[in-house]
């Protein structure tokens, strides 16, 4: 039998903080400790960034790197054929073009000096080029999963048992094969010696893995005796900074490649004493229609043992 958690404690509720599964989580931590640099894993660092800032990123180290060898040249007056004396820009075109080995003719090294600074930098925009091809492959190749979850968690007598279940949807035409779901409980309690620590809990579901999921699926735990969440409501789950995890894992059968998606709800989004509506439906020539417009919605069901609360 798991490990049951401790009770909640009267009026310990926790401080307001982001999802677990919130992007902008590292902005409300700080980290110490680690003597890290600018350019440690910024491979990673840049397959982070949004799409905007990542084009910016790449327009200033353009832009930069062309300005400094712009200065280069510069620096010897008369070293670019046919540019106009004590002119920068055209220094800076001169190295535009020859960044991106493009030489229209019209301005040219004349001297060994500047051959030399054209050498290095055609090298520089080779290598540059290569780099930002391959981060940009990198991005957009990288395997996601378009999987819809249920804004709201329910919890619903299933089978006479109460039952927190979680509706999901794959929202693209394909299947995810040999898919996995998982179900965590994350809470804050105390441990004998009064120390505060969140803690991840396993939530068992009836069904954890498909071999095809194609349209829904619905993660479904049972709150009997043995579950973490048992004897717990609404008002029980906020005091403990209650947080339900949800990933799914699976291998996407057009790309052939695992995929991955999660959410995670708050004791505001689970919806007591409610049932998920039926998606399904048929169409007026025989047809079965889903609709994922509904995927949210719940119909509050009254149901012997469990009152009708949702965070709302």
């Amino acid at each position: 039998m798991p490990r049951r958690p401790p009770p909640p404690e009267p009026g310990q509720g926790p401080a307001p903080r982001p999802r677990i599964t919130d992007p902008r989580l590292r902005r409300h931590l700080v980290r110490t400790g680690l003597n890290a640099r600018w350019s440690d894993d910024l491979y990673h660092r840049t397959l982070r960034l949004s799409w905007p800032w990542f084009f910016l990123a790449i327009a200033m180290a353009y832009c930069a790197v062309n300005v400094v060898f712009a200065v280069l040249f510069f620096a010897q007056p008369g070293s670019i054929l046919n540019a106009r004396p004590g002119l920068f820009r055209d220094a800076f075109f001169f190295s535009v073009e020859t960044f991106g080995t493009i030489g229209y003719g019209v301005l040219a090294p004349a001297t060994d000096y500047a051959n030399s600074v054209m050498t290095v930098e055609t090298l520089v925009g080779m290598t540059f080029a290569a780099i930002t091809t391959g981060i940009m492959f990198a991005r957009i190749s990288r395997p996601t999963a378009r999987v819809l979850f249920a804004n709201v968690a329910v919890v619903t007598v299933h089978e006479g048992v109460p039952t927190l279940m979680i509706r999901l949807g794959n929202a693209r035409p394909n299947q995810i094969l040999e898919a996995d779901a998982s179900l965590s409980l994350l809470r804050d309690e105390r441990s004998a010696e009064g120390m505060r620590m969140r803690r991840f809990y396993d939530l068992a579901l009836e069904r954890a893995h498909t071999p095809v999921f194609a349209l829904s699926f619905t993660a479904m735990h049972k709150i009997d005796e043995a579950s973490p969440l048992y004897g717990l409501d609404m008002a029980a789950l906020k005091a403990i900074g209650a947080e339900i995890l949800l990933t799914v894992t699976g291998l996407d059968d057009t790309s052939a490649q695992p995929v991955y998606a999660r959410r995670s709800y708050l004791a505001g989004d689970i919806r007591f004493g409610h049932a998920y509506a039926d998606i399904f439906s048929m169409t007026p020539d025989g047809r079965r229609l889903i609709d994922y417009g509904l995927i949210d919605m719940t119909e509050e069901v009254a149901q012997p043992g469990i009152e009708s609360e949702t965070g709302q």
